[in-house]
């Protein structure tokens, strides 16, 4: 059989199975779509932001994703087209002609990357700048510890008929002074504790439930007592990590009420998967509600936030990044 037949017959199988491959592939896309609400395909996977913050961060996420789907259009377009029109059966040519030291075209592989990284990198250090600026004198602070394996809340604010002050509690002495200076004059405080086995009672999720109120700003103060954990609300589209012997800092406006998930998202021990929590956005009125009814618990002053720095160290930290 000549060269020429060979090929013919090692074509024809590939050719019967072409339309069965299609039909395969069709079959999954139409599959995998039918749970999918495309009014979510906006946002490509992030769920509906819950604070006011939150559509900076998908602005942000939507256009990197809008520059690699540009980028990627561009270098598969060059790919197919090199393939169609440089293939060895159309030239008849064993080893096409070789391009070396073209300036303008190295120059333009130099270039083009150099600029996208550029562009990324203006709108990432513009929306991190935004998204951790700090107002003086928020109307709410509230420190988060993690421990393993769940988290408690300090809520630093004053609360009738609680006594006390978080400038000068020994349990929140290892915050940096910048920001205790920060905190309301004689503020008590209440707080709650979590362990693994909680359970928030509307919902049954597990985890202790975090209380936000609607419509005003809250600053997170973010301390740790043994590892590195992760501080992540998912619909708040936005996560820090919690260090020990270190402070984060931010901040965030609930716009809508609910009840929504959170999660350790650092891997931080043998337990990591039970580090969940709840976070509960009510209204202003109820927020203060549920810090009376842990006053009325008993649950009043602060637990310990974490391990203490030495004041050089703690005192030293800027804003956070």
């Amino acid at each position: 059989m000549s060269p020429n037949g060979s090929d013919r017959s090692s074509r024809r199988p590939m050719r019967r199975k072409l339309p069965q491959v299609l039909t395969a592939g069709l079959i999954l896309a139409t599959a995998t779509g039918c749970s999918y609400n495309w009014e979510d395909f906006p946002r490509l996977g992030m769920p509906t932001p819950v604070t006011e913050e939150g559509p900076t961060i998908l602005s942000l996420w939507q256009g990197s994703w809008a520059a690699a789907l540009i980028t990627g259009i561009l270098v598969w377009g060059l790919i197919i087209w090199s393939v169609i029109f440089h293939r060895r059966s159309r030239t008849k040519v064993e080893v096409p002609p070789q391009t070396r030291y073209n300036m303008p075209i190295e120059a333009l592989y130099t270039v083009t990357p150099l600029i996208i990284v550029s562009v990324l990198f203006y709108f990432t250090a513009r929306d991190e700048t935004k998204l951790l600026e700090l107002t003086p004198k928020p109307p709410h602070t509230i420190n988060v510890v993690g421990y393993q394996w769940s988290w408690g809340f300090n809520y630093v604010e004053n609360v009738p008929g609680v006594k006390g002050d978080a400038k000068t509690d020994k349990n929140l002495a290892a915050l940096p002074d910048k920001y205790l200076k920060d905190f309301p004059e004689n503020a008590g405080g209440v707080y709650d504790a979590g362990v693994p086995g909680d359970r928030n009672p509307q919902t049954g999720n597990p985890g202790p439930t975090l209380w936000l109120p609607k419509g005003e700003k809250v600053r997170f103060v973010l301390t740790s007592r043994d590892v590195i954990h992760s501080f992540w609300v998912v619909p708040f589209l936005f996560k820090q990590d919690v260090i020990p012997g270190h402070t984060n800092v931010f901040e965030v406006t609930p716009n809508q009420e609910g009840t929504f998930l959170g999660k350790c998202a650092e891997l931080c021990g043998v337990d990591h998967s039970r580090m969940l929590f709840n976070v509960k956005v009510v209204s202003p009125e109820r927020y203060q509600q549920h810090l009376k009814e842990l006053a009325e618990k008993g649950q009043t002053g602060y637990i310990p936030s974490g391990i203490e720095q030495t004041d050089p160290a703690r005192n030293a930290e800027k804003h956070q990044l």
